[in-house]
């Protein structure tokens, strides 16, 4: 479709979407780059955005008072902080890029908000799921078109807590990663490169908390990187045969990765601890659900499996607990 060219404002306008062009020089910092972007419905950046935060202290990741949320990633043309936030009309979508990765980031932004997921195919089957569908009109799937970002911070939370988890991804980033590009007021951190990856010792696997075994699945990974990176452009059941090739990468880890990277609507988790209890808790009144159960209950969604999750699990219809929380265990004290 021709675009359509506005005098005011020097941009283009095209299918309904407003393109600051991604190269035009930015103002709130040197090097800075900018895009403003408008979505064709809304765009919850919190709700979008939040699966790709991996606990409160993440250094790749940061929201601030004024709304916006800030992430440091690794592109395949380099280390990049992207800034995204509204415009005082609350319609359009201010994004800001510093670093060698900047025009790409700036370029998947549509992509990254969801611009490529389509809620409107979405049909609630429950009157949970029909509600909490209705309050989160700005729920969208972010697609970021990078998997080993994903992957590595999954597999830390393969059998272990949250906060493990967390923990070391924390402790990984700070430690082999590198400054963010940009504003250094909040202290963003870009997660290390392949090769980095690969060459942390053992001993700083074991401080930081990882056992061998998600460790060693990181190495079979990170040296498999560029391979795992075209599982982003591929379908659904490719992308998973792809990741799954890896030892030590299961459907679980496939599927926690890929509804990242891949913004897959029904790139639905199994194999996890708590899921199959929630959502058969919720739909169904059965605290005991496993996977097979909630798979059934998921099915009138078919398609649009993952979504439906995210939309229980908003719901915060759980289960009352009934057995202690997962023993934490610390291997990096021993």
């Amino acid at each position: 479709m021709a675009g359509r060219f506005d005098p005011l404002n020097r941009t283009a306008v095209r299918g309904g979407r407003t393109d600051v062009p991604p190269g035009r020089a930015g103002t709130a910092g040197a090097g800075a780059v900018e895009r403003r972007w408008t979505p064709d419905g809304p765009v919850d950046l919190g709700l979008t955005l939040g699966p790709l935060r991996r606990g409160p202290a993440d250094p790749t990741f940061r929201t601030t008072p004024d709304g916006s949320v800030w992430r440091a990633t690794r592109t395949p043309d380099g280390p990049a902080t992207l800034r995204v936030s509204r415009t005082g009309t609350g319609t359009e979508i201010d994004a800001e890029a510093w670093g060698a990765g900047a025009a790409w980031l700036l370029d998947q932004l549509p992509a990254l908000l969801g611009a490529g997921d389509d809620p409107a195919v979405f049909v609630p089957r429950h009157r949970l799921v029909h509600a909490s569908h209705r309050r989160r009109p700005g729920l969208r799937l972010t697609r970021t078109g990078l998997v080993l970002e994903s992957l590595i911070p999954t597999v830390l939370e393969q059998k272990v807590t949250a906060d493990e988890a967390y923990r070391a991804w924390r402790r990984l980033v700070r430690q082999y990663g590198e400054p963010a590009p940009g504003p250094h007021g909040l202290s963003l951190h870009v997660m290390p490169d392949p090769r980095t990856w690969a060459m942390i010792p053992s001993w700083d696997w074991h401080r930081a908390g990882v056992d061998a075994k998600r460790s060693d699945t990181i190495v079979r990974a990170v040296r498999v990187a560029n391979r795992l990176e075209e599982a982003a452009a591929m379908d659904l059941p490719e992308a998973v045969r792809r990741l799954e090739a890896v030892p030590g990468i299961g459907p679980w880890t496939s599927a926690e990765t890929l509804q990242r990277s891949n913004g897959h609507p029904d790139a639905v988790t199994t194999g996890d601890l708590h899921l199959p209890g929630i959502i058969g808790y919720a739909l169904a009144g059965d605290r005991d659900a496993d996977d097979a159960a909630m798979l059934e209950l998921l099915a009138p969604y078919a398609g649009q499996r993952h979504r439906a999750a995210r939309l229980v699990l908003l719901a915060g219809r759980t289960p009352p607990r009934r057995t202690p929380r997962m023993y934490r265990s610390d291997i990096g004290r021993l």
